[in-house]
Parts: C-alpha cells; sequence; structure tokens
C-alpha cells in the first residue's frame, strides 16, 4: 500500500514527489508482526519510521500476577527461536536473588542447550539472509538440523518450540541416553553441513555484492544505541556477556569471541557463522567433561523451590504439599533488587527483577536486544534501496516476539 507525496522545493524547482510505502505489519519479508512505513524516492529510502507493539502481551505486567514457575512459560515466547536461553536466563535470575548454586553437571548440561538454542537461532537468521538475496536452498538444507535439535529438546522436556524447559535448580528430569546419541549425531553430522552452507555463500559474488556494504553501522554508533550480541561484535566490538560475567560455568570452557570491522550486512553474516563453530566447540568440551562426574546429578538440593518426582507426589502427603506450594507461589521467595543477564541469541538478555517478598515479583523488566536494534534500524536503512532495507533487517534478526514482549 503506498500514496504519494509532494516535496516542497525552492520556486523555480521541478516538484518531486516520493512514495510512502507501508513495509509490514504483515509482509512476510518482515519476518513477524512489524511496521515500517518508508519514504521512498524511487526505490531509495528518504525515511524509515518504525512501529512496534503489534503482538504485545504485557509479559512484564503478567509477571507482576504470576508466582515465579508460572513466569517461565512467558521467557519462551520473547526469542521462539532459542527458548531454552530464555528460560534458563530467567532461572538463573531467580536462583541469583534465591542464592541457589547448582552443581557442575547442571551447569554442562544447561550450556549443551543454550549453544544448541544459539546455533539453531543462528543458522535460521543466516539462511533467511540467503533467501531474502534469492537463494533458497541453504534455507532448506540447514532446516533438516534445526529439527535435529527440537528433537533433542522433546526428549528433554517434552516440547519443541516453546520449550518451558528446565526448573530452579536444575531440570525436571535427567537427560536420557536418547537425547545424548541425538547430541552426539548433531555434533557428528553438522560441522559439515555448515561447512558446505559456508561455501555456499561466503565467497559467493552476488551474495557478496548484495551484503556488503549494506546496512552498515559503526561501534560508536552501535555503543550509542546499546547494540550487543552479534550485531554489536560485527561492528569489532568484542563484548560477550558470557566473558564479561560468565554464568553457568562459562569460565571453565575455552572458546573465542568472532568479531567483524564494517558492521555490515556481510559481518553480521560472516560473526553468526562463525559463532555456530565456537557453539559445537564448546558443546564438545561440555560433553568431554561430563564424563567424569556423577550422571545422577540434574538438579541442586533445594527442596523448598524444586518441584519434587512425580513418583513421591502421587505416593507421599509431603511431597504432594510441596509441589501444591511450589506451583501455586506460595514458597518464600526473598526480598531483593537484581539485574541478571545473559548472552542470548541475539545479544545481552537481560532480567531486572524487584521482589518484595511476595509470591510475585513486584516488577520484573525484560531487557530485549531486538527492542534496541528496531530504534537504529531507521538510520541503517536511510539513503539504501527498498531491497537492502529487507536484507538489512534479516541480517538484525528480529524477532516480533522478542521485540514488543
Amino acid at each position: 500500500m503506498s500514496d504519494q507525496q509532494h516535496i516542497q522545493l525552492p520556486e523555480g524547482s521541478i516538484e518531486k514527489q516520493t512514495n510512502t510505502l507501508n513495509l509490514g505489519p504483515t509482509h512476510p519479508a518482515t519476518h513477524g508482526v512489524f511496521q515500517n512505513i518508508l519514504e521512498l524516492d524511487g526505490e531509495r529510502i528518504v525515511s524509515a519510521t518504525p512501529t512496534v507493539g503489534y503482538i504485545h502481551r504485557a509479559f512484564e505486567k503478567i509477571a507482576e500476577r504470576r508466582p515465579y514457575y508460572q513466569i517461565t512459560p512467558l521467557t519462551d515466547r520473547l526469542n521462539y527461536c532459542s527458548a531454552p536461553i530464555n528460560n534458563i536466563g530467567w532461572h538463573l535470575t531467580v536462583e541469583k536473588l534465591l542464592g541457589i548454586k547448582t552443581p557442575k553437571r547442571v551447569d554442562y548440561l544447561r550450556v549443551i542447550l543454550m549453544e544448541l538454542a544459539r546455533i539453531t537461532d543462528h543458522l535460521i537468521c543466516n539462511s533467511v539472509i540467503g533467501v531474502d538475496s534469492g537463494a533458497f536452498t541453504g534455507f532448506l538444507y540447514v532446516m533438516q538440523y534445526r529439527e535435529l535439535v527440537y528433537e533433542i529438546y522433546e526428549e528433554v522436556c517434552g516440547s519443541r518450540l516453546t520449550t518451558n524447559i528446565g526448573r530452579f535448580g536444575g531440570f525436571e528430569r535427567n537427560f536420557n541416553e536418547t537425547a545424548f546419541r541425538k547430541i552426539q549425531k548433531f555434533l557428528d553430522e553438522y560441522p559439515a553441513v555448515l561447512k558446505e552452507f559456508e561455501n555456499l555463500f561466503t565467497r559467493n559474488r552476488i551474495f557478496m555484492e548484495r551484503t556488503q556494504g549494506v546496512g552498515a553501522i559503526s561501534a560508536e554508533r552501535a555503543l550509542n544505541y546499546g547494540f550487543t550480541g552479534p550485531n554489536l561484535r560485527a561492528t569489532g566490538v568484542d563484548y560477550d556477556v558470557r566473558v564479561a560475567t560468565p554464568y553457568s560455568s562459562y569460565e571453565d570452557f575455552e572458546f573465542s569471541i568472532p568479531v567483524g570491522t564494517t558492521g555490515d550486512t556481510y559481518d553480521r553474516f560472516l560473526v553468526r557463522n562463525a559463532e555456530q563453530w565456537q557453539s559445537l566447540s564448546i558443546i564438545k568440551q561440555a560433553m568431554d567433561k561430563l564424563k567424569d562426574l556423577p550422571s545422577d546429578v540434574y538438579h541442586a538440593d533445594v527442596p523448598a523451590y524444586y518441584l519434587p518426582d512425580k513418583e513421591d507426589v502421587y505416593t507421599k502427603m509431603e511431597a504432594l504439599i510441596y509441589h501444591f506450594k511450589i506451583v501455586m507461589g506460595e514458597t518464600d521467595i526473598l526480598p531483593g533488587e537484581l539485574y541478571n543477564a545473559v548472552e542470548g541469541a541475539n545479544g545481552e538478555l537481560g532480567f531486572y527483577l524487584i521482589s518484595d517478598g511476595g509470591r510475585s515479583p513486584y516488577r520484573l523488566h525484560f531487557r530485549r536486544p531486538c527492542f534496541i536494534y528496531y530504534q537504529a534500524y531507521p538510520e541503517m536503512v536511510k539513503g539504501a534501496m527498498l531491497s537492502d532495507a529487507i536484507i538489512c533487517m534479516s541480517s538484525l534478526n528480529l524477532i516480533a516476539g522478542e521485540l514488543d514482549a
């Protein structure tokens, strides 16, 4: 949908016309329900006005009326391409408030899931950049392995996309042999697929011409906006929450932080590909470390906050009482105020929590990286072509669920 506008020029000049184009909220190329009102001079973007809130679900306000356990399903509706990171980030925040220390095996299992989620998020983002530049094959090829990761989630928690994975203090159940076998299958097969995916795009002349110099942003401007994650690292800034403030025993792993130089679409693509290799290395290290740990440990010893086994709930009165108290928020939560962040697939995913000791948070704010990137989008596409606006949006990996919350 578009209409024409007239630009007033000095007397004696030829009048110039621009067109207004609604890019979204239901355009398939936006990859989510959000809108850009573009003013176009031909195919050149004169200005862009973003509009958000089409799927705003008031998660933060809902969280003020829900027991802590019932907030977990809200978090995996943020960036649903990497839901376990959101779930675990919330659990780590509550554990920080309660002073819960998780066993090493729980930390390593969490790391495995978070890095699998990071890979699936990056492979979706990069393959969609390929689709938006006219190459569909790579998308279909890597999507088979997102499916394999979803099968791993299914073995761990019974769900695939919106996972609701884990509990305060660990996991609701131990990883079974099928889960470990599928993780190993992923580690064995995906590197060859990722290598071939890189061969399809990295030095592809058409792809390079479509992405290099598109949607570029400097390190200074990115920091001013509050960029984090791959979009910041593509500008040359090596900030990563896993290194800056390690959590879940990330300090036990060796990995590097890939960075770019130009902060354009091409560098964002390269950084995400490189991060997938680092994630594969971290998962391999975690699998090796698990061999030296007891195989029956999957949660911390915190009966006041950790749901008892189902068998006990059905047969023991004390377990039934604790199950009811925990789910309904009748256990004591310490008062306090804190901020906790994890390295989400899109950047720093933060939780600002204020507890007054009640059954629900007094205040809970989600720091969603997508919301921050979208503020910079008009600046990044100004002067670019219409087709560049699409591929720039893809490279920022804007997820509507995370954007609106």
